[in-house]
């Protein structure tokens, strides 16, 4: 089984990519890329909506996502979040492996 989140940001005038900018650049994307368990953790920006940008997270199972969400990274976004003033919309799938 493993699970992929869809979080989209949303923001004003451009705040969602500088968000997504200064993930990448602050070494934040890096670091959770090599998390135990991280399958995939990539931005993407829709054409149709400049004010948001979607965030594709993948992980091996519950387990590495819950471990993720209890490290001193999930402080540092949250911070970002609103230093920035972003809003998220969350979307999460199973994938049942046979």
């Amino acid at each position: 089984m493993s699970l992929t989140i869809n979080i989209y940001y949303t923001g004003k005038n451009g705040s969602a990519r500088a968000f997504a900018k200064e993930m990448v650049e602050s070494g934040l994307v890096e670091r959770i890329r090599k998390e135990e368990g991280n399958l995939k953790y990539e931005y993407f920006f829709p054409m149709d909506d400049e004010e948001t940008v979607l965030l594709i997270d993948r992980w091996e199972n519950e387990e590495a996502i819950e471990k993720h969400h209890k490290t001193e990274m999930m402080s540092e976004i949250a911070k970002l979040r609103d230093k920035y003033n972003i809003h998220m919309r969350v979307e999460q799938f199973v994938l049942k492996h046979n």
